[in-house]
Formats: C-alpha cells, structure tokens, sequence
C-alpha cells in the first residue's frame, strides 16, 4: 500500500480534522475565540484549496479502495468545503450576539465538516457509514446550542432520536448487503448482487436512512423543528453543506452499486418519493408563517428536486445533481445569512413574517440580496436557481420521465408564491414599530455581496462564452 499517495488523495478531509484538532486545542488554553475562528478559516481556505487543485487533477482510488478521488468527488468536497467556510464566516456576529460563541462550536463544524468529506468521496458502505456518523453526531451538538430554549432543547432531541433510529435502518440495509453479497465496496458489490430477497430488503433499508439524510418525505419530520432550533446560520450550514455530502454519497450508490441489470430497478422507488417530496414540501411550505420552518420545507421541496435528476439515472442527470448542489449551496447559505442579520435585533422577533413588514426599507442592500436569494430560490431566471432546476428537469426529459418532470415544474411554480410572500412584507406593509438594526461587519457584508454575485454569475454563465460550470461536471465519469 502507498501510504503517502492515500493521504495525499484525502489531503483536503485531513486539512480539515487536523484543524479542528487545533481548534479543540487551543479552546483548552486560550480564553478568548479569535484564534479558534482565524484557525478555522484558515485550515478551511487551505483545504478548499487543495479540493479545488485536485478537481483538475488525476482520478482514482485510495485506502484500498474505500475512497475515490478526483472529478465529480473532488468537486463534492469543493461544495462542502465552500458551505463549511461561508457559514463559519458569517456565524462569529451572529453567535456572538446571542453569546454562543465558543471554541467548541468551530470545533464540531470542521469535525462535521470531515465526516461530509468522507461522505462525498466514499466507496464503501463501512467508510460512508463511519462518515455519516461523524457528520450526524456532531450536527446533534451544533441543533442544541440553544439547549435553554424550548425550540433549541426540542431541535437536538427530535434530531438525535429520529437520527438514531435511521441510522439502524442504514447499518442493518448494510449488513444485509454485506450477507447477500460478501462485499461492502461499491464497485464489487454490483459485480457480485443478484436480485435476491436478502439483497433487495438490505438496499431498501440502506435508501430509507439515505432519505432519513436528505429530508425526503415520509422521512421528513424532523427537518422544520430543527432547522428552526438551531442558530440560523448553522442552520444554513446543515441545510447545504450536509446535504449536499448525503446527496454525493446518494449518486455514487445508485451510479456504482445499483446501476447494473442484476441489482434490480429503483428508478420507480426514487421517483416515487421525489414527486411526494415536492408536492407535500411546497405544500406544507405554502402555509408557513415562520420564515425558517418555510426554508426548512423549502429545503424539503428542493430535495424533490435533486432526486429528479436521481431518478433519470443518467450522467446529464448526475452532472444536474451537482450543479443544482452548488446552486442550493450559493443561494441558500446567503437567505440564512440575511435572515441572521435581522435576527441579531433582539427588539423583534425576525424568523415570523410579520416582522418583515417594511424591511425591505431599513437597510437596502440587505433587502436586495435577500430578494435575489429568494428568487433564485423560486427557480426564476436569470438566477442560478433557475438554470439548476433546468439541468435536472432537462435530464428527466431526456430519460423519458415526462411526467416526473412536469410535476416539478408545477411545484416550482407553487414555490414562487412563499418566496414571493417575504418579499410582498417587505416592501408593501407599513412597519408595526419602531426598531433599530445592528451594522453588520465587513466581512459579513462581503460574504453574502459574493454570494449575491454568484447566484446572478452562474445564471447567466451558461450563455457566456468559453467553458462553463456544467461542461466540467459533465466530463467526470460517475460509474
């Protein structure tokens, strides 16, 4: 075994825990959490770095082939890494103001933020696993910051037991697979699978945990109580960063493991549940006066969405997948932004609607960025959000899944009336008090003015000359 070439292949994931080694460390022995932060930016700006190095670089596999490396994996840890470095970013004001910043909290992020890594490079059911659960148990902590809040309290227990019960459905999915086929990599067991009783119970049980992770209906329930919980900007980080490393793990599953004849056909399994997850998402959405619990089955509607592209199975649907990835991450990581910078006057209460009225108004740079986020969210152009949508829709079509594409079309279009609802408060309603704002940082400022700008850049880049975003993920081989 080449042990430098397998650390190497990982280098971006080791970058990461290696630094919130550091973080954990240095929280023992210094008081203050400048440092802690600084460290973690700057162990994530490197690894990021290195992620984006070796997009352009050689692919294959590593530690005997339980990772891989390179391509539509490396572009996987470049989405976790850019959600992981943003929300750390924007969450020293906001956690400050509510006087939970510790050095602890950087360092559950970076530790969560390996587990995503493993999970985008995973080709093993042991390392995707392990991944997982070191993502998930680190999340449970980030859900309970505010364990002295009734919402903060119910957001970790909710998570913790509902996590803990999909996680025998995973381990159990996976040991079935392991006995029906006496492998756990991803590439022997389509090689060695027939469609047996024993197999096919172990990959249902193996997808019902994948769904438990994406938010999928039926699987859904604990997503609003702890999206609205958790402090908003981590809130942000656990709807992107970590659903984007379960939605990678999801693609490399179903394009190596169940992509053969012998495995049995899952495409009307996917389906079935995309379609429930966009219409009971955008639904139950419709009906939210909470403006985090309408992100949080937004978010719900949007993972509708991606298993459009799933259930195409094919690799413009794969490549749809990891754009829209990338798209969600930009414009979803920036609504929870401004919506943690309103929230930090403690005067009102700014998650219920209400409290928007005339916001818009108050500071409008704030107010623009956030309408920008929301249309792109609503999928209308010329927003990154719209082309995303258009990616895995346009796969579906070519995979002959008509049907499954029109009724995503019909709920993005129902989605544009409670994006558009924030946005009416905002603008068209008179203010019911008077309330002073907190100035926002530099840097907080910056942050969301570049994901402003890459939410317009990357929905009009498709029409730019040159090679684009899309062009790059498909050239990667998803198989």
């Amino acid at each position: 075994m080449d042990y430098l070439h397998d650390i190497q292949s990982f280098l971006p994931g080791i970058v990461v825990a290696v630094t919130g080694l550091a973080a954990i460390l240095i929280t023992a022995f210094k008081k203050g959490t400048k440092s802690v932060y600084f460290v973690s930016v700057a162990g994530l700006v490197v690894a990021l770095a290195l992620a984006i190095q070796s997009l352009f670089g050689d692919t294959g596999t590593a530690f005997s082939g339980m990772i891989v490396y390179g391509g539509p994996a490396a572009f996987g840890s470049v989405v976790v890494l850019l959600g992981s470095l943003l929300s750390v970013i924007l969450s020293r004001e906001y956690l400050q103001s509510f006087e939970l910043e510790t050095g602890e909290v950087y360092g559950m992020l970076l530790f969560a933020t390996t587990g995503m890594m493993g999970l985008a490079v995973s080709n093993d059911l042991i390392s995707l696993f392990v991944s997982l659960e070191t993502m998930s148990v680190c999340l449970y902590v980030i859900a309970g910051l505010w364990y002295y809040r009734k919402t903060g309290a119910e957001a970790a227990l909710k998570y913790f037991l509902l996590g803990a019960f999909s996680t025998g459905f995973l381990l159990y999915g996976i040991a079935l697979i392991y006995g029906a086929t006496g492998h756990t990599n991803l590439i022997e067991i389509a090689a060695a699978a027939q469609a047996t009783p024993l197999f096919l119970a172990g990959v249902a049980l193996l997808l019902v945990g994948i769904f438990f992770k994406i938010s999928a209906v039926p699987f859904h329930m604990w997503t609003p109580d702890v999206y609205q919980g958790t402090p908003t900007t981590l809130t942000g980080f656990m709807a992107t960063a970590s659903k984007s490393a379960a939605f990678i793990a999801f693609v490399f599953v179903l394009s190596r493991m169940l992509s053969g004849s012998e495995t049995g056909d899952w495409t009307q399994v996917i389906q079935v549940i995309a379609i429930l997850t966009m219409v009971v998402g955008n639904l139950i959405a419709l009906a939210q006066d909470n403006v985090k619990r309408m992100l949080a089955y937004s978010s719900i509607a949007h993972a509708g969405y991606l298993m459009v592209g799933l259930a195409a199975g094919t690799a413009a649907g794969y490549s749809g997948v990891f754009y829209y990835l990338f798209a969600y991450t930009v414009m979803n990581i920036g609504a929870f932004g401004v919506i943690a910078f309103y929230e930090r006057s403690k005067e009102m209460d700014f998650t219920e609607i209400d409290s928007y009225a005339g916001l818009g108004f108050k500071v409008p740079a704030m107010g623009v960025m956030l309408s920008i986020f929301l249309f792109s969210l609503a999928g209308i152009p010329p927003f990154v959000g719209f082309i995303g949508k258009y990616y895995v829709f346009a796969a579906a079509v070519q995979a002959d899944l008509i049907m499954l594409a029109i009724v995503g079309v019909l709920a993005s279009a129902a989605s544009v009336y409670y994006y558009l609802r924030v946005m009416v408060f905002m603008y068209f309603k008179e203010a019911h008090r008077e309330y002073s704002l907190t100035s926002p940082g530099t840097l907080f400022k910056l942050v969301l003015i570049l994901l402003a700008f890459l939410t317009i850049y990357y929905g009009i880049e498709p029409i730019l000359p040159g090679t684009g975003l899309f062009e790059l993920l498909s050239s990667f081989s998803y198989a």
